[in-house]
C-alpha cells in the first residue's frame, strides 16, 4: 500500500513526535509512504480569508508536486488543517473551472499544473482504519493498553461534511473511526461528548480569554470522564491542549494534569514499540504518570540546551560620532 505523504510544516517542528510515530508504525501494518518532492506550506487556515486565489495556488502547487509520483495516486496527509486544505482545494477546483483555470495560471508560472480530481487527498487516520483494517492491527497488538481510559479527541476539521461526494470518511456529527481504533488496541475509551469541538485553533494568539477558554472545556471535559489522556490526530489540537495548559490553568486557577498524545503513538505502544522511539517524553504535559498504569516505562527526557560560543554572538552596533 503505497501513498504520497505530505507532512505539513508542525510535522518538523512541534509535532515531530506525530511524524516519528507514524513512520514507526507503518512498516508493520504494511504502509510505504512518499514524500510530496519540495512541498510547501498549506497555508493553514487563515491565508484563505487574505487572499483565495494566491491561497488555493499555494494548496495546489503541493497538490501538482504529488501528482507528478506515478507510483501512487492517493495523497496521505497526518495534520488536519493540511488535510483540509488539500482536500478542500482539490474539490473547489472540482466544481469551479474558472477557479481551476486560474490557479493553473498560477502554477504555470513554476512550470506545475494540476488537473483536479487526479489524486484521492485522505488522511492518516483514514487510510489507517480502513485500508489496514481494525482487524489487522488487532492482530499485532502484543501490549494492549488495558487499563487506560483515553478520550478520543477529533477535532474540528478532519470530518467536515463537505469533504467530497461521499461526505467524510466518517460521521460527521459524531465520529467513532478513533474510539474503535483505540478499543481495538486495548485501551477503555471513554464517552467524550467534546470529541469534535473546535481547540480554538489559533485564538491564543488572538484572544486569550477566548483560546483558554476552548481549551479549559475539552480538558475539563475529559476530565470529568475520569480519562488518564486525550488522544488526537491534529498538531494544532495537540499543541493547544499540551503547549496551552499550563497557561489555561493560571489563567482559571485550575490543576489540570491532562496528558495529550498522538493516535499513531498508542498504536506504537499496543504493538510494543519502545515509547522514546514513538516521541513519546517530548510532550509538555507529562505522560508518564498515565503511561506508568499499564506498565509503560518512559525514562525522564534529558533537557540540552546549546548555547553558541562567545565569538559566534553578534556585537551590537554602536552609533557613529558626529
Amino acid at each position: 500500500m503505497k501513498y504520497s505523504y505530505f507532512p505539513g510544516c508542525s510535522l518538523e517542528r512541534n509535532a515531530l513526535a506525530y511524524h516519528i510515530s507514524a513512520m514507526a508504525i507503518a512498516e508493520p501494518l504494511g504502509l510505504e509512504f512518499i514524500e510530496v518532492e519540495d512541498w510547501n506550506c498549506c497555508g493553514a487556515t487563515e491565508y484563505v480569508s487574505v487572499n483565495l486565489l494566491a491561497s488555493y495556488a499555494l494548496v495546489a502547487r503541493n497538490l501538482a508536486q504529488a501528482a507528478k509520483e506515478t507510483r501512487t495516486r492517493q495523497l496521505v496527509a497526518p495534520c488536519s488543517a493540511c488535510y483540509l486544505n488539500l482536500k478542500k482545494c482539490d474539490i473547489y477546483m472540482q466544481e469551479s473551472p474558472s477557479l481551476e483555470e486560474k490557479i493553473n495560471i498560477a502554477l504555470a508560472a513554476g512550470g506545475l499544473s494540476y488537473k483536479s480530481g487526479t489524486l484521492k487527498v485522505r488522511h492518516l487516520l483514514d487510510v489507517i482504519v480502513n485500508d489496514v483494517g481494525y482487524e489487522a492491527i488487532a492482530q499485532k497488538v502484543t501490549n494492549p493498553l488495558k487499563g487506560l481510559r483515553v478520550a478520543p479527541y477529533y477535532g474540528c476539521m478532519i470530518v467536515r461534511p463537505k469533504l467530497g461526494k461521499n461526505g467524510s470518511f466518517d460521521n460527521p456529527e459524531y465520529p467513532t473511526s478513533l474510539d474503535k481504533l483505540l478499543k481495538v488496541l486495548g485501551a477503555t475509551v471513554i464517552d467524550f461528548p467534546l470529541k469534535t469541538h473546535c481547540c480554538g485553533g489559533h485564538m491564543t494568539q488572538i484572544s486569550e480569554s477566548t483560546g483558554f477558554e476552548l481549551i479549559r472545556r475539552l480538558v475539563k471535559g475529559a476530565s470529568d470522564y475520569k480519562a488518564d489522556l486525550i488522544v488526537t490526530l491534529c498538531p494544532m489540537c495537540q499543541l493547544n491542549l499540551d503547549a496551552f495548559q499550563g497557561a489555561m490553568n493560571a489563567h482559571f486557577n485550575t490543576e489540570y494534569h491532562m496528558p495529550v498524545l498522538y493516535f499513531t503513538q498508542m498504536i506504537g505502544l499496543a504493538f510494543g514499540m519502545d515509547p522514546v522511539s514513538l516521541g513519546i517524553g517530548t510532550e509538555l504535559v507529562d505522560a508518564r504518570p498515565a503511561l506508568s498504569k499499564i506498565g509503560v516505562e518512559v525514562p525522564q527526557p534529558e533537557v540540552v540546551v546549546k548555547r553558541p560560543p562567545k565569538e559566534a554572538l553578534p556585537m551590537p552596533s554602536m552609533p557613529e560620532e558626529k
